[in-house]
């Protein structure tokens, strides 16, 4: 009997001891995953803020394909939400806050624990890269909450590595989705021609990209200067392409509704004539413009359609990369000047 005593005497000094320790552990706690991305701020926070995307790359689904996902008319921005069922436990996100491509504050409330704190930030890097940072925090955690993070290794070894992965399936999902893209040869048109106005040069063939990025903006600039709206899409004219000299004499171009007079003696004034062409679009990275020209020209050769050696060809930047975030959108049409016959079919 005295042995049983004592057995209890110690059985309850340990409940004591235990719980003690559960009621000095912190009343709140706070899980950060940091991952860098090459991608661009505005691209990863398109995706984090719509919860349709988050199947795709959140690791507790991956582990548990069997949850249940429910979705509200609403998942995208303030007021946008989901919930799932896990082991019959429900669960629950909201997106509280917003600001554009910077952060993006959510709530979460799981079963009977306590609602939890989550942030994502966005901070640019001067690479292009883009530092996305996960974070959920709670405070005023109650006894039973506390004693389950303290039995179970904490709150960061529970959700860090769910962060981890779920981040790093984060990154292959945005980085896959720069990469596609599509050429299409989309025919034979006719080139509407117009005024525009330019600036020009001549170089080498491997300074021809540095060349056109320090001078297409200058062109803008003089626009915006003078209070000059665009008819269209900046555009580049090549008059001259000489892979035997490594020569290329082109110029940056935007198009204008009417002849503009310029008074900088770099910006120029010019006019296209309508010209028959062989149109090919690029719909992706500018890195796949080689194989889009490549493609328009071997097309050009495969059904003889006659080069226009007159002509000058174009490469029409039809989107701007500020204002859409995902290479893969991007749209570049190229247009090979042609002498068009009588049987040639025109496609507008």
């Amino acid at each position: 009997m005295k042995y049983l005593k004592y057995l209890l005497f110690l059985l309850l000094i340990a409940i004591i001891a235990i719980a003690i320790y559960i009621a000095v552990q912190p009343n709140d706690f706070s899980v950060s995953r940091t991952r860098t991305i090459q991608a661009p701020a505005s691209l990863i926070y398109n995706e984090v803020i719509d919860f349709k995307n988050w199947e795709d790359w959140n690791a507790w689904t991956e582990e548990k394909p069997e949850m249940t996902i429910n979705y509200p008319e609403q998942t995208k921005g303030i007021d946008g939400s989901y919930s799932w069922i896990d082991n019959g436990e429900t669960g629950t996100m909201r997106t509280i806050d917003t600001n554009p491509n910077k952060s993006i504050t959510q709530t979460m409330q799981f079963a009977d624990y306590p609602s939890s704190d989550v942030v994502w930030t966005f901070m640019p890097n001067a690479d292009g890269s883009t530092d996305v940072k996960w974070t959920i925090s709670g405070k005023d955690l109650p006894f039973g909450f506390k004693a389950y993070a303290a039995f179970t290794g904490g709150m960061d070894s529970k959700i860090g590595p769910y962060y981890d992965r779920s981040l790093e399936l984060l990154d292959q999902k945005v980085v896959k989705s720069m990469t596609i893209y599509n050429i299409k040869v989309n025919g034979v048109t006719q080139h509407s021609g117009g005024f525009y106005l330019y600036n020009t040069t001549s170089s080498k063939i491997e300074n021809f990209k540095v060349k056109m990025q320090q001078m297409l903006p200058e062109v803008k600039q003089y626009l915006t200067d003078n209070n000059i709206k665009p008819s269209g899409a900046p555009f580049i004219i090549y008059h001259k392409w000489d892979l035997e000299n490594n020569a290329v004499i082109f110029s940056c171009a935007m198009p204008t509704s009417d002849r503009v007079i310029t008074t900088d003696s770099e910006i120029l004034t010019g006019q296209l004539e309508p010209f028959d062409a062989l149109k090919t679009t690029l719909k992706g990275n500018y890195t796949h413009l080689e194989e889009a020209w490549n493609t328009a020209m071997k097309y050009q050769t495969d059904i003889n359609l006659v080069p226009d050696k007159t002509g000058v060809a174009l490469e029409v930047y039809v989107t701007d990369p500020s204002n859409t975030p995902n290479p893969a959108d991007w749209i570049t049409e190229i247009y090979l000047p042609i002498v068009l016959e009588n049987n040639t079919t025109l496609n507008h």
